[in-house]
């Protein structure tokens, strides 16, 4: 009895061990390069506060013009070819107005980006921003390096198998503490690390007892990045749309207009997801006013806008896509409590056609919207920016410590190894139904995140072709 049951024990342990580690190894540098560049992007709001203070401050004093005169000189100074995309009025006083357009030169999801000063009309910069959130250039380099390591689509790779994988490493370093803590004498030696440990035992301690603090901040921004993803995201916006978990949006179809077509904002993932309340036809910043003219209706639609429902200082507003559409005002402030209301008005007549209330929206677009914000830290301001450099740093020093632990158990001089090597065969030792759920497990994660089962896929191969050739070595 004790022969046929002996190899089973343990089984399950040994293969979260080898899944933590095989992981770790080889997709560990992804996740490195993911969590630095994210702990910088969290702390781009004051950045770029010090880097683009000229573009970003007005220093005129007095009431704000109209802002079809702002819209004026900022339409004045870019000339004949741009067609108006965006106005966000200034938010603040001393703060300036941007007034956005869209240029055939430009690249994907970019606008033309002129500030202006509302008190003067002065132009104080003039820039290239990406997606919904309008990223300035530092931010726009830091989200681009963050997500697709500059290369474009291939890119996306990386950070598709950094979200994916960061989840599972977590989840299987949950199961590893776990099992340490049931034989440990006392479990807070698991939660703080052991400084008068030497060597191995040392930067185990350290790499444990930090993972155990950040486990459920990697585990939300795994899933929350996830959803950013090429092949995932995709499956998950699938999903989404098949249980009806979609966000409500304003349609801008005039009550005589024959119908419109749906347009974008840069989508709702573009400049790292920081998509708005975007409005059905509106066109977005694809919206296109005729090169040259200024919109004398704006400040009237704004107005009709603010006696609805738009009541906050970060507001956007987009011009109609043709003449049978309405304009948008929306709001765009992510902090919480979330104001991201809509209306669309018709510019003719200054009647209001359709709103939308974020309050109106059903749990899971709420909780999608504060996934979103949460991840790229403007939920709850700088606390939140704080909390995520803190994860993001402290994966970045887990990662480390990793490699470090792992050149640490390499064979000596003596051939003496610390510690002993993650086993082989955990499957093989593993009861019928052990095997079952893990291969369901394994087939369910390849069809949700076809990119990580491919991947996993590798490595079981890698594994089993390395562990043959040392099989074959003379002892």
């Amino acid at each position: 009895m004790t022969t046929t049951t002996r190899p089973r024990q343990g089984w399950f342990g040994q293969l979260l061990l080898r899944l933590h580690f095989y992981a770790a190894i080889f997709v560990g540098p992804f996740i490195l390069v993911s969590a630095a560049s994210g702990a910088l992007y969290a702390m781009t709001p004051q950045l770029e506060q010090i880097v683009h203070a000229e573009e970003l401050t007005a220093p005129s004093d007095g009431p704000a013009l109209p802002l079809a005169d702002q819209v004026g000189a900022a339409t004045a100074h870019v000339g004949d070819g741009a067609e108006l995309a965006a106005v966000r009025p200034a938010p603040e006083p001393g703060e300036t107005t941007r007034v956005m357009f869209a240029e055939d030169s430009l690249g994907e999801s970019e606008t033309r980006a002129i500030f202006v000063d509302p008190a003067s009309t002065e132009i104080r910069g003039d820039l290239t921003v990406y997606g919904t959130s309008g990223a300035l250039p530092l931010r726009t380099w830091l989200d681009q390096l963050h997500r697709s390591l500059h290369l474009g689509d291939v890119g996306r790779l990386y950070s598709e198998l950094s979200a994916s994988w960061l989840g599972v490493i977590a989840a299987a370093g949950l199961g590893l503490w776990i099992r340490r803590a049931r034989r440990a004498r006392r479990a807070r030696d698991l939660v703080r690390p052991d400084l008068r440990a030497r060597g191995y035992r040392r930067t185990l301690s350290l790499h444990t007892s930090a993972g155990v603090w950040v486990l459920f901040g990697a585990l939300f921004l795994s899933a929350t990045g996830i959803t950013w993803s090429q092949y995932g995201g995709g499956n998950i916006g699938t999903i989404r749309e098949a249980f009806g978990f979609t966000t409500a949006s304003v349609s801008t179809r005039l009550p005589t207009s024959p119908g419109t077509t749906d347009g974008g904002h840069g989508g709702e993932h573009a400049g790292h997801g920081d998509g708005g309340q975007v409005a059905e036809g509106s066109g977005g910043h694809d919206a296109m006013q005729p090169a040259g003219s200024t919109p004398t209706e704006i400040d009237g639609v704004l107005a009709a806008g603010r006696a609805v429902n738009i009541d906050t200082g970060l507001v956007e507003i987009l011009p109609p896509a043709d003449a049978d559409s309405a304009w948008v005002v929306q709001e765009i402030q992510r902090s919480y409590p979330t104001e991201v209301d809509a209306v669309a008005v018709d510019g003719a007549t200054l009647e209001v056609v359709d709103r939308a209330d974020f309050a109106d929206q059903d749990l899971a677009a709420k909780l999608t919207r504060w996934g979103i914000d949460l991840h790229m830290g403007t939920l709850f301001g700088l606390a939140n920016q704080i909390v995520l450099v803190v994860i993001a740093s402290t994966l970045v020093a887990m990662i480390l410590w990793g490699y470090l632990m792992w050149w640490q158990r390499r064979p000596t001089r003596g051939g003496r190894r610390t510690g002993r090597p993650p086993r082989r065969g955990a499957l093989t030792r593993a009861p019928w139904w052990g095997v079952v759920l893990v291969l369901l497990g394994a087939v369910g994660i390849g069809l949700m995140l076809p990119l990580m089962g491919a991947s996993l896929a590798a490595f079981v191969v890698l594994d089993t072709v390395h562990g043959r050739l040392t099989a074959r070595r003379p002892r």
